[in-house]
């Protein structure tokens, strides 16, 4: 592992302080405050702590390994019916939440940590302490919309997604597979010309993208060359399969393969982090609230309530609520009714930076940078009734 991956994500780099206390000040507040994050093995210094949290190092070196079982079941998969697979996930799915230590389907301890981290350099320093701005323009907090394509099928019917999220004024990014169906780049230029944002998702979605690092390194050849194809910046893994050493290859701007916390996922873990954070050459864009199929099919929710929960957690701690859809899922009916539901409560709440991937990753280059921004914000940045939701809540329908 290279923790220089994650170096750049220290919390007196995530803040930003004006004046900035001492290298000191912040390591002694970095160790009265890292019970928070209940690790087995408190790191002694900020860069291992980051690997930590950030690498997901605490859930051990094979982290992001496939089991043998999870091999073979991608192998077999492209000759099983759907049914078969969606009754096979939900199999494999039942409780999940009691395999991973990160709480689901809200993990607030790092996002405490940073927040108490800050309070107690600002008790040290006895001075006002301002840090730069989570958001540009005085936002609480950011909203991002993505859609991940994966059949020909889900290709024909993003337009449809695309007039929803657009009736409600908002835009998002669709990300395509390259060579899993036929790509229907007209479509890519109509949906560009709306003001939406075009990605690449992964190669074939076969499961095979990180089987061994030699595939990675033959695919990504071909993924660097689609990026220029698509005209795109950014990129998500199928599967959120992973490998982010291997992962600096590719010529991206950002990437949206990981998550704060999802015990669902093939690889399950999280990076516990509401904001993006730098993973050596790009910039990280977890996602942020729970997936589609997730929440409707394997959970069997029929309200975006807890969505619309995570969302307030984010927006007390000033976070990103980065959400990922899939148009060949919300061709159902059940799912596409919760997605709108969750739409029109979010045109409702209003208040926050509706922006595109490449948006936000811009602005946190900008932020990280030593450029001048228009104002600093203070501590009263985030409000403290931040709720805790119970693991029961999340268990299955």
């Amino acid at each position: 592992m290279t923790p220089n991956l994650w170096s750049q994500n220290t919390p007196d780099l995530f803040w930003q302080c004006d004046p900035n206390p001492t290298a000191e000040q912040w390591q002694e507040a970095i160790q009265k405050k890292i019970s928070i994050l209940g690790l087995p093995n408190p790191p002694p210094d900020s860069a291992t702590l980051v690997e930590q949290i950030l690498g997901e190092g605490q859930f051990g070196p094979s982290r992001w390994h496939l089991s043998t079982a999870k091999r073979l079941y991608y192998e077999v998969k492209p000759l099983m019916p759907r049914p078969v697979i969606v009754a096979l996930r939900k199999i494999y799915s039942r409780g999940a939440e009691d395999e991973t230590p990160a709480q689901w389907p809200i993990e607030p301890c790092y996002a405490t940590f940073l927040w108490e981290v800050l309070s107690e350099v600002q008790a040290m320093t006895g001075g006002i302490l301002r840090h730069r701005p989570l958001w540009p323009n005085g936002h609480p907090y950011a909203f991002v919309l993505t859609h991940d394509i994966e059949t020909a099928a889900g290709q024909s019917f993003m337009r449809t997604i695309a007039d929803i999220d657009e009736s409600f004024g908002f835009r998002s990014s669709i990300n395509f597979i390259p060579e899993r169906y036929k790509i229907d780049y007209g479509l890519m230029d109509e949906l560009r010309e709306r003001g939406f944002e075009i990605g690449v998702h992964g190669l074939k979605h076969d499961g095979k993208e990180f089987q061994s690092k030699q595939v990675f390194m033959q695919r990504a050849e071909r993924i660097n060359q689609y990026l220029k194809d698509f005209q795109a910046v950014g990129f998500r893994a199928p599967l959120m399969h992973r490998e982010p050493e291997w992962m600096q290859v590719l010529e991206i701007d950002y990437d949206l393969s990981f998550f704060d916390t999802d015990p669902y996922e093939p690889m399950p873990g999280g990076v516990m982090t509401i904001w993006p954070y730098f993973v050596g050459r790009f910039v990280e864009l977890p996602y942020t609230l729970a997936q589609d199929h997730t929440l409707v099919k394997v959970l069997g929710e029929k309200t975006p309530h807890l969505w619309l929960q995570k969302v307030h957690f984010i927006e007390q701690n000033r976070g990103m609520a980065l959400i990922n859809t899939h148009p060949d899922y919300l061709m159902d009916s059940a799912v596409m009714e919760v997605y709108i539901s969750f739409l029109r409560h979010m045109k409702a709440r209003g208040g926050f930076w509706n922006a595109l991937p490449h948006e936000v990753a811009q602005w946190w280059r900008r932020r990280a940078s030593e450029e001048p921004l228009d104002e600093f914000s203070g501590l009263t940045g985030r409000a403290v009734d931040v709720p805790i939701i119970p693991k029961q809540q999340g268990q299955f329908a």
